[in-house]
């Protein structure tokens, strides 16, 4: 018998591998919370849409979206919710937003949220960055060293506050 009428599994009817997910403790805010859940939530949905397609020879987005929902669902199982009254008033901390000012005043504000939360075009950064592990620890008036590839910067913190949730 000819080998084209032995059916045999296809690639795209495997379950693809496994997102990679962080070794670090996974600390969410509560708006970081909220956005794991509303994107299992449209994942589900996406999932069951493409479930429902009435042509389904290309498996494949089907595989991604069973991936992300396994990715996410692992993300929330590991969750460990920050409450906001715990955090330190005067200490740069997970949860906080920080006003810094650099060598020539110019000043930017951060968020140190969850991996899942992060965001550097919103200011928004995972406790493991460079930036977020030089800023955590400092008081108002303190200045912290960030080393980048690009040198280092000083940066004096004027402002700490919790992080609007």
């Amino acid at each position: 018998m000819s080998r084209a009428f032995v059916k045999e599994d296809r690639p795209d009817t495997e379950p693809l591998p496994d997102l990679p997910v962080s070794p670090h403790p996974n600390y969410v805010t509560p708006r970081g919370l909220a956005a794991l859940r509303d994107r299992l939530a449209a994942l589900q949905a996406d999932l069951a849409r493409l479930k429902a397609r009435p042509e389904r020879l290309d498996m494949l987005p089907e595989r991604a979206a069973e991936r992300d929902i396994r990715y996410v669902e692992a993300r929330l199982r590991t969750a460990i919710l920050v409450d906001p009254a715990d955090l330190p008033g005067d200490e740069v901390a997970f949860g906080t937003r920080v006003t810094v000012a650099d060598e020539e005043g110019a000043e930017s504000v951060y968020e140190i949220t969850g991996e899942d939360e992060a965001d550097a075009t919103l200011g928004r950064i995972a406790p493991q960055s460079p930036l977020a592990r030089a800023l955590i620890g400092a008081h108002p008036g303190d200045t912290v060293e960030w080393r980048r590839p690009a040198g280092a910067v000083t940066l004096e913190i004027l402002a700490i506050a919790p992080i609007e949730w």
